[in-house]
């Protein structure tokens, strides 16, 4: 236990373990429904790993998940073009669906023409790739609002096709939707606790870190979305903020993240690397007793390990 021993990591638990991948697809879409995969993004730290691990833990995901998931999307952004294109490359030579770039964050785009020129020539390393951007301010610094940067993108970046918005400004997002009506893109959502808001704004699709273990409740508030049963689906909805409530409370981000798919999935998703640092047991304690209360866990799952031990 990190705790224990100062928080030093043994040299296992410095590096990825690529044989859990093969069960963390089967369980995806056994357990959760979730067919496809946003590789080496925010939750599977893909901005802490090497460019040869990043490209390692790609072909991982090609590899296990062929003929299981729809899509693996690869995330290729860096603060380095060089890098950024060198994977993009890669990700179109192992037979990725995509790929996917958020804006460099460290010298930084301070116009949309110039984050457009960035993305383009990531965009060309991989001219048969669909092509996604990454919409995070929060975590960015970049504030170029997304309805700007999709004015006449397709012009500029032919393999364009959606982009990934992981934000809460729906006015924003609902412009990006109502503007591109004529194109067929696809707008990802990337705030879990507001993805039914986001529905209702014409998201095509989500993309977060809660659907590794809540992709099953998810799944079935798009159900009733799609039905158009909005009372059952906001009951869903509200289901899902409980928690995310909870431990946002109690401080919430990528570490636990990994701890709660622990527990849920019961594969070891193992600790993050530094700059991060494991979650506590009290919070795991606190987060398991949660997810009990709701119901997204029964005490069954946990004790006969009938579950079978995603990035």
């Amino acid at each position: 236990e990190n705790h224990r021993n100062k928080g030093k990591q043994t040299d296992s638990e410095r590096e990825i373990n690529f044989s859990v991948i093969g069960q963390y697809v089967d369980y995806l879409v056994k357990e959760q429904g979730v067919k496809n995969i946003f590789v080496n993004g925010t939750t599977g730290e893909g901005l802490s790993l090497s460019i040869s691990e990043r490209r390692q833990v790609a072909e991982e995901w090609v590899t296990k998940g062929k003929d299981k998931l729809d899509q693996v999307v690869i995330h290729v952004g860096a603060l380095s073009l060089k890098e950024s294109q060198e994977l993009a490359q890669h990700a179109a030579e192992i037979g990725a669906d995509g790929i996917a770039v958020i804006a460099p964050f460290f010298l930084k785009p301070w116009t949309k023409d110039i984050l457009i020129n960035f993305l383009k020539e990531v965009a060309a390393a991989a001219p048969a790739l669909p092509f996604y951007y990454y919409h995070i301010p929060a975590l960015t610094g970049v504030k170029i609002r997304a309805e700007e940067l999709l004015d006449g993108i397709q012009d500029k970046i032919p393999t364009f096709r959606g982009l990934k918005f992981s934000d809460t400004d729906l006015l924003d997002f609902g412009q990006c939707v109502d503007q591109n009506r004529q194109q067929q893109f696809a707008f990802l959502f990337g705030v879990d606790e507001q993805l039914l808001s986001a529905l209702v704004m014409g998201a095509t699709g989500a993309v977060g870190s809660t659907y590794n273990y809540l992709g099953k409740k998810t799944n079935q508030m798009l159900e009733a979305f799609e039905r158009k049963d909005l009372s059952l689906a906001l009951n869903y909805q509200f289901c899902i903020q409980r928690f995310i409530n909870f431990v946002v409370k109690l401080g919430f981000g990528v570490s636990q993240t990994k701890a709660i798919m622990t527990l849920v999935s019961g594969i070891p998703m193992g600790p993050p690397r530094l700059p991060l640092q494991k979650a506590s047991r009290e919070f795991t304690d606190s987060a398991e007793a949660k997810l009990k209360s709701l119901d997204f866990l029964s005490f069954a799952d946990l004790k006969d390990g009938s579950l079978e031990a995603s990035s």
